[in-house]
């Protein structure tokens, strides 16, 4: 399946927007949505609140006011392009409220403050706690789910290539260019890409944003009022009301960090109504109309991310968080003048998403650092090797055909700080470091500002589909987990340590799904480094698919128990005409030397480094211990013997 122009990803109000602009610049256009319905679009409430938002002076603010100004053309356009109105409403919007304001003389330049009496004219039925509000003449609502019919309907009139029910799975990508969309329906191809897929647009790109849940409600007017009792946007401190002129009320609307967690809940509603029927009390009396959710797609500092990509041909149009619909109109602009025109307005350079990758040095150790001895660089370097003849008698470990000196791989969870991290990768002296895709995407703890806190330069990021319970999750995850590092600036890595565990006791890998997995993700070029129970069958089989390694664990993660599967871990190195990495359940410096005895090419070692007492010393101690380790096998140890052997020869001693 092949487009000749734009290929769209994300059929939300920005997604559908974009193609429209472009379409009547003259482009063909085909847009992939994974379910019309499912839009944040759809499950908005539509305001245009630009002021009343109280967005401050800066790049934010100007983009948003350049919009709210060109909604009324636009929507003039799109009625009468589609024939079905949208419902754009200029009706100003209130903003009650409890106690004094904060006077600040730009307020005079936005609104007009009310006092109690002045604002209960210009809406009736406030609570009585209402002490005043801001009135903000130049903002209004659109009925959002009438403004994306219009869109959609607007589309098919002019023959944008519409695909519903199309899931993206996967971006393809080569030599910074995207070649394909790897869908649900086939591959999609086109010149240029547009991601605008929202809360989602993560699960397929490494960006920073994340979905933001927001739960709302609807009221209905009864049919015993013959006039609206609402005609004002109402934009309280803790709700907002916006009345509809065909009698619907939306209230809304929690935001809840969940993921993408359905579903209303008793809370969610429960905090709803409380907040709508303390502003306006009649409220208590409507009926209940309608529940929803949605999820809002959001970013670190709340701005949009629009404009250019790691990738030539690829274009960001995301994260727009709570203001989709408002900025709507000026984001399909910018974007069909920057890919149509190759005109890049000044004001995308404020919302790159580089902003979010910015290189940080690594702070040096502090002097009062027990691990001062080490004086490591701002950048992260690997430790000198410590006999200068290493290299006459050993090689540097292949993963890939990379190349690596250090034998020792280390993690980044389960520290107590991300500074106790950084030091303890300098003292391992590792090249590969392993990140848990899942857990920087979400900003879990103990991982927020990960991607920032290492050198990459001097690192080789080994992501892991940690978390993951399918194979169907690890093929996503890795995927994710590829263009994270290249983000970071490694677009020649390919690596992905593969881990497919469903068992939440033991967190034992599944055999069968990890197979699975890797079957598929070397066939789509993947250096799989697979992570497996000691199982010599599965290690070779695994080998015969084209992984790069394998990493037989030495007893359960995290455990600390050391080495319990000796035996079959030498059945392994025996067999193995790939790398042979221990992983979990190292424990002590001795445990990681004795599993290097065995002629293992590697190790990987997390909690023993990260939960130590000192994790920087214990980084180091476990460094030197890879080193002695692979020293002695190399070196060859005595053969045990049943009875004891002299040190000193017995010939030519003084006898009496």
């Amino acid at each position: 399946m092949t487009t000749s122009d734009i290929l769209i990803i994300g059929g939300g109000v920005v997604g559908l927007a974009i193609a429209v602009e472009l379409k009547l610049r003259g482009a063909s256009v085909t847009v992939l949505s994974r379910d019309f319905r499912a839009a944040a679009s759809h499950a908005a409430a539509g305001m245009l609140a630009p002021q009343a938002e109280a967005i401050p002076p800066g790049a934010m603010r100007d983009l948003c006011l350049k919009s709210r100004s060109l909604y009324p053309e636009w929507i003039d356009k799109l009625e009468q392009l589609s024939g079905v109105t949208t419902e754009y409403w200029a009706c100003g919007i209130l903003a009650p409220m409890y106690q004094e304001p904060i006077y600040t003389a730009e307020d005079d330049e936005v609104a007009y403050w009310l006092e109690r009496d002045a604002i209960n004219m210009y809406q009736s039925g406030l609570s009585s706690d209402v002490i005043g509000g801001w009135w903000y003449p130049e903002d209004g609502q659109v009925d959002n789910r009438a403004l994306m019919r219009s869109l959609w309907t607007t589309a098919e009139s002019l023959g944008i290539n519409l695909q519903d029910n199309v899931t993206v799975q996967a971006i393809q990508q080569q030599q910074r260019r995207v070649i394909g969309v790897q869908t649900s329906a086939g591959v999609y191809r086109a010149e240029h890409y547009v991601l605008a897929a929202g809360a989602w647009s993560n699960e397929l790109l490494p960006v920073a944003v994340r979905p933001k849940k927001g739960q709302m409600l609807s009221l209905r007017v009864p049919e015993g009022y013959s006039e609206l009792p609402l005609q004002r946007v109402l934009y309280g401190s803790d709700t907002y009301i916006v009345p509809r002129r065909d009698r619907r009320i939306i209230v809304g609307a929690t935001s809840e960090d969940v993921g993408l967690t359905p579903y209303n809940t008793p809370l969610g509603i429960q905090t709803l109504l409380q907040n709508a029927t303390r502003l306006v009390p009649q409220l208590q009396h409507y009926p209940i109309n309608e529940l929803w959710w949605g999820f809002r797609p959001a970013t670190p500092d709340e701005l949009p991310i629009l404009g250019s990509s790691p990738c030539h041909n690829l274009t960001f149009a995301t994260g727009h968080y709570r203001n989709g619909i408002l900025l709507a109109p000026v984001t399909a602009s910018l974007i069909a003048e920057y890919i149509w025109q190759q005109k890049s307005d000044p004001l995308l350079e404020h919302f790159h998403f580089s902003r979010f990758y910015q290189e940080k040095i690594a702070p040096v150790l502090p002097k009062s650092s027990p691990t001062q001895y080490l004086s490591p660089s701002a950048k992260m370097q690997t430790i000198e090797k410590p006999i200068e003849s290493l290299t006459e008698i050993d090689t540097p470990l292949t993963i890939a055909g990379r190349t690596f000196h250090s034998r020792l791989m280390t993690g980044t969870g389960k520290y107590r700080s991300i500074e106790q991290m950084q030091q303890s990768v300098v003292a391992s002296g590792c090249e590969i470091v392993t990140v848990a895709v899942r857990r920087v995407q979400t900003n879990a703890p103990g991982h927020e500002g990960l991607a920032e806190a290492l050198d990459w330069n001097q690192i080789w990021m080994l992501p892991n589909t940690a978390g993951c319970q399918t194979a169907e999750e690890a093929i996503r995850v890795a995927r994710l987990g590829r263009e994270m590092a290249k983000l970071l600036g490694q677009e020649d890595n390919n690596f992905v340590k593969l881990e497919v565990i469903p068992d939440a006791k033991y967190l034992l890998p599944d055999p069968i799904g990890t197979l699975e997995a890797a079957e598929k993700l070397v066939k789509e070029g993947f250096a799989v480094l697979p992570y497996i129970n000691a199982d010599p069958m599965l290690a070779k089989r695994l080998e015969e698919v084209g992984c790069a390694t394998v990493m037989p664990l030495a007893s359960p993660i995290g455990s600390g128990q050391g080495l319990k599967t000796t035996a079959n871990i030498q059945i392994i190195i025996e067999n193995a005409n790939v790398p042979v990495v221990v992983d979990a359940g190292i424990g002590t410096p001795s445990e990681a030397a004795q599993a290097m005895e065995l002629g293992a090419d590697a190790l990987l070692i997390n909690t023993a480094i990260a939960q130590a007492k000192n994790p920087p010393v214990m980084a180091r101690a476990m460094s030197m211990a890879a080193i002695a380790g692979r020293l002695a096998y190399l070196a060859g140890r005595i053969p045990i013997k049943d009875y004891a052997s002299p040190s000193s020869p017995l010939s030519g001693t003084i006898t009496s």
